[in-house]
Order: C-alpha cells, then structure tokens, then sequence
C-alpha cells in the first residue's frame, strides 16, 4: 500500500434498509456517523412503508448531517431496500447496517483493513445482541448462547476464518455488482444466497470476531415468534434452492417440534412415558438458561426458558411448514454466479 492511499482510505457507502424502525433509527445512524473514519463516508437509508415515525426521523437525520440520504422502497421488502440503496450509493467499499443495528466503535475501520489484508470481497463479525429491558435481556442471552443458536460463529464468536455468510457484511462494490446484486425473490436469506453466488464465482467471504454490531431484540413473545418462524421458512427454502447446505444445527428445532408433538399425542392418548419427550426439553431450556442468564435481573432470568422456547418451537415450525411453492417461485429465479474476467481467463 503507497503512502497515498495509507493517507486516504477509501470512500464507504453505508447502506440501510428500514421499515417501523422509530425505536432505534436514530441510534443506529448516529453509530455510523460517530464511526472515526478517515475516508469519505455517506449514508443512504432506504424507506419501507412504515407505520410509525420512521420517516420523520428519517427526514430529521437528513436535514442534522448531509451525509445522510434517503431513497424509497416502496415494496418494504429487504432485498428490494439493499438493491435500491446499493444503486443510489457512489463509493467502492459499501457497508450493511440494519436499522435496529449500531455499530462498535472502529467498526468500519476494522472491516476496510480486513477486506485488504484478507483480499475477501465480503467480511462481517458478530450479531451481538443486547437488550434494553427484561424480555429484551431475556432474548439477547438466548440468542448469544449455544443452546439457543448452536454453534453459529456470528451469535458466539469464534476465530477468524473464511465463512459460507456472515452477518450484514462490508463488500467490495465490484462484487455486489458483478453479481447483480441480492436476489429479491428471497424475504429472507438473501445475505445466504449473495455470499453462496460470490462463492461460486471464487470470492472469499471473511468472519472476524472483530467486527461487533449491537443488535436489538424483537421486544415481544409475538414479534420474536414470527421473526424465528420466517427464520425457519427461509431456511428450508435455502435447503431445497441449493441441496446439501443443511446441517445438524439447521435440522435441531424442526427435530424437536416434531418430537415434542409426538410425545404430547402418545402422553394424552397411550401412557403418560410419552411426556417425557417435552418435560425433557422443557428441563433442558430451564437448565441452559441458567449460564446463559449469569449477571442478568432475576426477572430477565426467569424469561430465558420462555424466549428458548419461542426461538427453537418458531423455527422449527416453519421450516416443517415451508410451502415447496415458495421454493420453487425462489429456484426459478435462481442467478448463476458472474465471474469477473481474471476468473474466465
């Protein structure tokens, strides 16, 4: 590297879909703007149809900082919100960040340094949740736990090491638009299917446990529900999209709906051994909570088991009810991975 570009680092779009986000919007642009970057930086905030004050705040975020800008998505959907912003963005470094997201201090910093030093055309680090009440506690340490999420780096941490996805993620715009973008065929996953087609075309994609985004649980039993449901759906969608991506960990929560249920039928209806199955689940959420639970408000503590339940008993049940209809529509938009000339040659 010259002493030029040592002097300059390079220009950072960071990008952000949002919709109802009126809880946190403030909070997660004030992270990106607080961020001691050297390089040129801008912010564009892509809006959703929100119900709530997200636009107003939007607006009042534009008018405080002309870094910030901001272009509709009238769909409200992800993937069409990434692609709108991404178009509307200008520099070569381009960032993820959700609107219920803050990012640590040094964070964009951090990841530029990666992207050089690793060559990957993707890094991202860990979805640290964090929460600002009891339930919200509760949902943070089931989901940074093992228990709650099995062993996935990006809620546990790990090594640093090339990864399948990561959680947001800092790309090379030359990778976002050699391939096209995300995907908006897929609700969820679409973070999945990019990174597995920048795979494919030979692009590495880099976790490192020093990038820590703060993220805020969903603040009811009825939200984090459907949000783990969806979480299922779109998994089972990515195992029939590309075959052989499943896994012990992605199979754990349907497993356990499907032995829970069984066990209540054989209980009510044979002998009551079948109980067993859920008392035994039920024994082993109260008892991983606990560790999960250490420093946390007895209150907080007492929710855990409840907030386990919700994650692993949605998941599950969405991904066992998973239309096929919905992979199919999802495989028939399917994008062959580009590969960029060097990799043709």
């Amino acid at each position: 590297m010259n002493a030029k570009s040592e002097a300059q680092p390079p220009a950072v779009s960071v990008i952000m879909p949002v919709l109802n986000e009126e809880r946190h919007l403030r909070e997660a642009v004030h992270a990106i703007l607080r961020q001691e970057y050297a390089g040129e930086m801008e912010v564009v905030v892509a809006l959703g149809p929100s119900t709530d004050r997200t636009d107003e705040i939007a607006a009042e975020l534009v008018r405080e900082d002309p870094r910030v800008h901001t272009v509709p998505n009238p769909t409200g959907r992800t993937p069409a919100a990434l692609n709108a912003a991404i178009k509307a963005s200008r520099h070569p470094i381009v960032v993820r960040v959700d609107g219920h997201a803050a990012l640590s201090p040094g964070y964009i910093t951090t990841a530029v340094r990666l992207l050089e030093e690793t060559g990957a055309m993707n890094v991202g680090g860990i979805m640290h949740a964090e929460g600002q009440n009891d339930w919200e506690h509760a949902v943070a340490a089931a989901m940074t736990s093992k228990i709650g999420v099995g062993n996935a780096a990006f809620h546990t941490g790990g090594a640093a090491q090339q990864a399948e996805t990561v959680y947001l993620g800092v790309f090379r715009r030359e990778a976002l638009e050699q391939q096209g973008g995300y995907n908006e065929e897929f609700i969820r996953a679409q973070d999945w299917e990019l990174n597995f087609r920048i795979r494919e075309a030979g692009g590495l994609i880099w976790f490192s446990p020093d990038l820590l985004v703060s993220y805020r649980p969903r603040p009811s039993v009825k939200a984090l529900a459907k949000q783990y449901k969806d979480y299922g759906r779109w998994r089972h969608v990515v195992a029939r999209y590309h075959e052989g991506s499943i896994n012990l960990r992605y199979l754990a929560p349907p497993t356990a709906v499907c032995a829970i249920a069984a066990g209540i039928v054989v209980g009510a209806a044979l002998t009551p051994w079948g109980f067993v199955i859920p008392g035994g689940y039920l024994a082993a959420i109260v008892a991983g909570s606990v560790p999960a639970g250490k420093g946390l408000p007895l209150k907080a503590r007492l929710q855990i088991p409840v907030a386990l339940a919700t994650m692993h008993m949605s998941w599950g049940w969405g991904f066992l009810t998973s239309p096929r209809s919905l992979a199919k529509k999802v495989i028939a938009s399917r994008r062959p991975a580009v590969l960029g000339e060097t990799q043709e040659a």
